[in-house]
């Protein structure tokens, strides 16, 4: 499409948008903590980008760009706050074989960026290996968490 918004989707732009509204987590439930955990899932990697309602065009791009994901409203009740929308990666293999190649191809610029990102894939050939199967595994899951911003 001649003109049209996806002729500016570059590697380099997908980079600084991440650089600057993107995270890489993972939730890690604590098993020790059993009795308060709400949610049944022991991990959950995610790769996600939140923007405001107006920007959300560019995140329904990047789930074209990728070819995987999710993209969702996010309500916000905060004052002063505007509601957003998030663009998700969260099916493993999503991650493992296109997120991840992706940034390691395109580096990210912000350190701490690339170190959550570094982490990030440590965690995810951990979680490939099926290290969360233990408790052993999710207590070393968790010392990695806690390494990430």
């Amino acid at each position: 499409m001649k003109g049209s918004f996806s002729e500016s989707l570059t590697p380099d732009y997908i980079v600084g948008l991440v650089d600057g509204e993107g995270s890489f987590t993972v939730y890690v439930r604590d098993p020790s903590n059993v009795k308060t955990a709400a949610r049944r899932v022991v991990v959950e990697p995610k790769f996600y980008i939140k923007l405001i309602e107006r920007d959300k065009k560019i995140l329904f791009k990047l789930r074209d760009y990728f070819g995987c994901g999710s993209v969702y409203f996010q309500k916000d009740t905060r004052p002063n706050h505007q509601n957003c929308y998030r663009f998700e990666v969260y099916r493993w293999s999503d991650l493992t074989d296109i997120i991840i190649p992706f940034f390691t191809k395109h580096t990210l610029r912000f350190a701490s960026k690339r170190h959550d990102f570094t982490v990030f894939c440590t965690m995810m050939k951990l979680l490939n290996k099926e290290i969360h199967r233990t408790d052993a595994g999710v207590q070393r899951l968790l010392l990695l968490k806690q390494r990430m911003h």
